[in-house]
């Protein structure tokens, strides 16, 4: 059984006086390691031993005066000797060391004076053997409390996950799967955390393991089987002639450990893997981790398809600070001195119930938890330690019972092995808390055997009702981060959920299937006060999608909190999701402390800015959807799609393609126009269309190649299942659909990278036949290009336009139409935009063999081009105002302005 930390400094004291007169190290140094381990209630030979030979650089031999592997060397000397002498001693053993055996720790004693040597933090401690008392805690690494603060990405986390993940490749090549697997890795994962938590004794079960294991790895199944089913009965119910070590082992229960599992059969390789597992120190990872060890041993098509991504610390810390946290922490900050003001806090916080509908391995659940449980520690120092209580509280053990436990968290899971991860993830951030508060106080605390468990429920969140999991009554918050999922990627049998949970909705097969936890959270919380925070992609406050999922949202009376608008998602797992993700902190209230915060680039730090409301753009504006229009807000030229063969190809070809029929049909070469679909006009390729426009039917009858196409392309029309494409078939000799009439036109792709800063455009003349990948604006002016082309423009494509997976596709209807020009700009002006667009032409001449895809990569744009578009984006936004802008934040808050103004009359 682990200390307190009151019993270490008892111990320590009584050791320092014990050995305050011994002076060689030959005649008691073995007797004053094991005292000095008995200190912290381990005993020595379990897990270390004296005098380990290892061969030291050039051959020698060499004996380490005590070696614990992986964790400590100590080298020990007579009083007064040179210790740095001794801590180059302990180096030179490194050489005969296997990697896994390397130490964190260098520990060189005299006898009077210690000094302990942290290789990893690269820190160095000394005291006086009368001051151990003192300096107890700098060996916490051999009790399990260890206080981590968790970083970001921290590499021990990944290399955590890589172990795990070599682990389950081997035991499933083995044959070893499913469900077994998945329960077999919870509970080695659960005993590697207890091995260095003070769950166990320290390092029970990888010595265990080593000791009592054959090298093949054939019975270690069987031991492990073994140990199981130890830690799943209770002490009175073991049988009396177990040896010693499994004695030790503590009641689990929490049926963690309940289900009969196939005994797994493993080889020497597999043994060596998971003593490699048992040789990491898994005090040092956050039990968050599991959800990147979740994604990293699933399968990669599966994980495509549930739609899992793992949330890195740092983006749950962004949704929660301000749902709760922050408030809480700044109500303690004000009642310190208010003791009374405090134990109703205690109370506050035990009330406190989250869920996660969508909990994956309960990342959420587990730093909601853990956050709240430091908040509660710094309660009780204030009342307790701070107010000269110390005495009372360690007395009064049963306080620390009456903590937040861990039902209190509530999580839903579709999947049965991330549900059970959520659940020991729970269970553990719950132990290395109960050690923080420990070491506070001063009284091992551990909550042995689980007498409460996390509501995980394994169970489809979009099938099942909310309220049965637990009662909107009792629930304070919603945190999560639901599936991200494309309307094109849905499965049929997601499809199904998003009609049941949808209907109602009008056009809602346009949403994402993430819509539909916005949709079941809004139904949740009405006439409540629970407060949500969910992160998804940043496309459901983006294009097409606002006008239908937050027309229901509003109508429901769902109200913005806060926002994070997009930034880019980045996690602890091998690969980062390649999204754009935003974070809306939402309730049916009506908060006056509303906050959002904007990213410059999705990759900068945020800037948080108090507002008064926040539309479902994320901005601060009035609650106003912005949809489809038919026409232009403002006095500027209309806007069609190109030209839509609807041929089959029949119409279009290729340069050599073309060669090859005029070679058979020489007579139709006048008959052909360039072609240019977003894909020739972006990367400068050349395409050829037949275009029959206006051709008489007696010049067509002459050129059978020509005609036969025509007969094609009216038999494909006519196979049509649609009816407006069968009625097209009376006319098959045209292209489907032809909007382009005579003149010049701006074209615009339809779909662009959202990696460029512009969406390029050009110029054409009628000659050139757009299809209908592209936009074309005929009759339009240079000033009309300026603006399209300018930094003002693209602000506003970014926030209304819909999407292709990253993507723009960008709409005319929707993005055209809405946008708000300048109002009246100054002939100045205009003539200053026109001249920057001939510069900017003149500029992209000198580039001619290049693609527009290659000038515009942002990575590689020529500086005089990305100069020249400097210039005119300042000549842009001087016609909007004349004072500049900062962001596009600031950019969109003015065009919001624009619009509410220019439609106040519709």
């Amino acid at each position: 059984m682990n200390l307190g930390w009151n019993e270490i400094r008892k111990r320590a004291i009584r050791f320092s006086t014990e050995w305050k007169d011994e002076t060689s190290e030959n005649a008691e140094a073995k007797t004053f390691w094991n005292d000095f381990f008995n200190v912290f209630g381990i005993t020595r030979r379990r897990i270390a031993s004296f005098e380990k030979p290892v061969k030291k650089l050039g051959n020698k031999k060499g004996f380490i005066d005590l070696f614990w592997k992986g964790v400590l060397i100590v080298e020990h000397k007579s009083r007064g000797k040179n210790l740095d002498k001794a801590y180059s001693q302990a180096l030179d053993y490194f050489y005969g060391l296997k990697e896994e055996e390397l130490p964190r720790y260098v520990l060189v004693s005299d006898f009077n004076k210690f000094r302990l040597y942290d290789l990893e933090e690269n820190i160095i401690q000394e005291f006086l053997l009368q001051d151990f008392f003192k300096n107890i805690h700098l060996f916490s690494f051999m009790t399990g409390y260890i206080t981590q603060r968790y970083i970001d990405e921290d590499p021990v986390n990944i290399k955590a996950a890589e172990l795990m993940r070599d682990l389950h490749d081997r035991l499933k090549e083995s044959g070893y799967t499913g469900q077994a697997l998945e329960r077999l890795l919870v509970r080695i994962m659960f005993c590697l955390f207890a091995d260095d938590t003070g769950i166990f004794n320290k390092n029970f079960f990888k010595d265990y393991i080593e000791r009592n294991t054959k090298k093949d790895g054939e019975d270690l199944g069987l031991h492990l089987t073994m140990i199981f089913q130890i830690l799943d009965t209770s002490t009175e119910k073991r049988q009396i002639n177990l040896g010693y070590e499994l004695k030790e082992l503590p009641y689990v229960n929490g049926k963690l450990f309940n289900q009969k599992l196939p005994i797994a059969s493993f080889n020497s390789e597999m043994r060596n893997l998971l003593l490699k597992c048992c040789y990491f120190n898994w005090s040092k990872v956050s039990p968050a981790i599991f959800g990147s060890m979740f994604q990293l041993v699933m399968d990669e098509e599966k994980r495509k398809n549930i739609g899992a991504f793992y949330t890195s610390e740092k983006n749950i810390l962004k949704s929660i600070k301000d749902l709760f946290l922050d408030d809480l922490f700044n109500e303690f900050k004000r009642n310190k001195n208010n003791h009374n003001n405090l134990k109703r806090m205690l109370k506050k916080i035990r009330e406190i119930k989250i869920l996660d509908p969508a909990c994956g391995c309960g990342n959420f659940l587990v730093i909601a938890y853990r956050e709240l449980r430091r908040l509660e520690l710094e309660i009780y120092k204030e009342l307790y330690i701070n107010n000269k209580k110390y005495v009372q509280m360690s007395l009064d053990i049963k306080l620390l019972y009456e903590c937040i436990d861990v039902d209190s968290m509530y999580g839903i899971e579709v999947e049965e092995f991330p549900a059970n991860v959520a659940q020991v993830a729970i269970w553990l951030v719950d132990h290395q808390m109960n050690m923080e508060l420990s070491q506070e106080f001063g009284e091992y605390f551990v909550r042995l055997p689980l007498k409460k468990a996390p509501n995980i429920i394994n169970e489809n969140a979009l099938n099942i009702d909310w309220d049965k999991i637990v009662s909107k009554t009792e629930l304070t918050y919603i945190v999560g981060n639901p599936p991200f999922i494309a309307k094109k990627n849905r499965t049929m049998k997601q499809n199904i959920e998003m009609d049941i949970v949808c209907n109602g909705i009008k056009n809602y097969k346009l949403l994402d299937y993430v819509c539909c936890w916005y949709i079941k959270t809004a139904e949740f919380i009405q006439n409540t006060n629970i407060k949500v925070a969910l992160i998804s992609t940043n496309s459901i406050t983006q294009g097409e999608q606002v006008s239908i999922l937050w027309k229901y949202l509003l109508e429901k009376g769902v109200t913005i909190d806060f926002a994070h608008r997009t930034f880019k998602w980045s996690n602890g797992a091998g690969k980062d999701a390649q999204v754009y993700v935003v974070i809306i902190g939402c309730s049916c209230g009506n908060s006056s402390n509303k906050l959002i915060y904007d990213y410059e680039t999705p990759i900068s730090n945020p800037m948080k800015i108090k507002v008064k409301n926040i539309n479902p753009y994320l901005l601060e504006q009035e609650n106003l959807i912005i949809t489809n229009r038919t026409k232009p807000i403002c006095n500027v030229p209309s806007i069609t799609f190109g030209n839509m063969p609807n041929d089959k190809g029949n119409f279009l070809f290729t340069d050599e393609e073309k060669k090859e029929f005029l070679l058979k049909e020489p007579r139709a070469k006048k008959f052909f126009k360039p072609f240019i679909s977003a894909r020739e006009f972006l990367h400068n390729e050349k395409r050829w269309c037949l275009w029959l426009k206006d051709v008489k039917p007696s010049e067509i009858k002459k050129m059978a190649e020509v005609y036969n196409r025509i007969k094609n392309v009216k038999e494909i029309r006519l196979a049509s299942k649609r009816v407006a494409t069968r009625k097209l078939a009376e006319y098959p000799y045209l292209f489907g659909e032809i909007r382009q009439s005579i003149g010049s036109y701006i074209l615009i792709p339809r779909h662009s990278s959202e990696m460029r800063k512009y969406i390029p455009m050009d110029f054409f003349t009628d000659e050139y036949i757009a299809g209908d990948s592209c936009c074309i604006i005929q009759n339009a002016t240079l000033f009309n290009f300026g603006v399209l082309m300018s930094e003002m423009h693209m602000a506003w494509v970014r926030q209304i336009c819909g999407r292709i997976k990253s993507d723009f596709r960008y709409s005319n209807k929707l993005v055209y139409n809405n946008f708000p020009w300048p109002e009246n700009p100054s002939d100045e002006k205009v003539l200053e935009v026109e001249r920057l667009v001939k510069k900017l032409f003149l500029v992209r001449k000198e580039y001619k063999k290049q693609s527009l895809a290659q000038l515009y990569d942002p990575l590689i744009i020529p500086y005089k081009l990305s100069q020249v578009h400097k210039e005119l984006d300042i000549a842009v936004d001087r016609c909007y105002r004349q004072h500049k802008f900062l962001n596009d934040f600031k950019r969109l808050q003015l065009l919001f302005d624009l619009y509410k103004k220019y439609t106040s009359e519709d």
